[in-house]
């Protein structure tokens, strides 16, 4: 049972994917990427775990919680291209092979998100006796580590 947004297996996916970001492409990239691929990467590896975190407090109300979750869509999809571009203009510096596995991550974290909004666009964010907060099962298990 969800009972927290740390609870939802894209969010755990996700962070998973932030640390490797964080520790593993964003240190070894040029010194004249700091100011802009790095803060980007930066920036969006953590926006749609905040974005998450932050519409699941709203998840009672569809609307809202439907933005949240095309926000974090959204974030996954720009992760995307600035791991492409990571692997494209500076493969002697990363690791093709762990780019090319976190453009995964965020392709399925991306579709996890889509079919999470997907399964509470056709629900009541409340029970028909409008007293118990809709819960949301588990979309899918989220058992083995992306890369360590």
């Amino acid at each position: 049972m969800v009972r927290s947004f740390r609870d939802l297996d894209v969010y755990k996916r996700m962070y998973d994917a932030m640390l490797i970001v964080a520790k593993t492409i964003l240190p070894v990239l040029p010194k004249e990427e700091k100011f802009s691929l790095i803060d980007q990467m930066r920036r969006a590896s953590k926006a749609p775990l905040a974005i998450i975190a932050e519409g699941y407090a709203k998840k009672n109300y569809k609307k809202d919680w439907l933005k949240y979750i095309n926000d974090a869509i959204g974030e996954c999809n720009e992760m995307i291209a600035h791991l492409s571009c990571c692997r494209d203009l500076y493969p002697e510096k990363i690791d093709v092979k762990i780019v090319d596995k976190l453009i995964n991550e965020y392709d399925i974290s991306g579709k996890q998100l889509y079919r999470l909004g997907e399964s509470w666009r056709g629900k009541d964010a409340w029970n028909e006796d409008k007293t118990q907060p809709h819960t949301h099962p588990r979309l899918t298990t989220h058992n083995t580590p992306l890369i360590r």
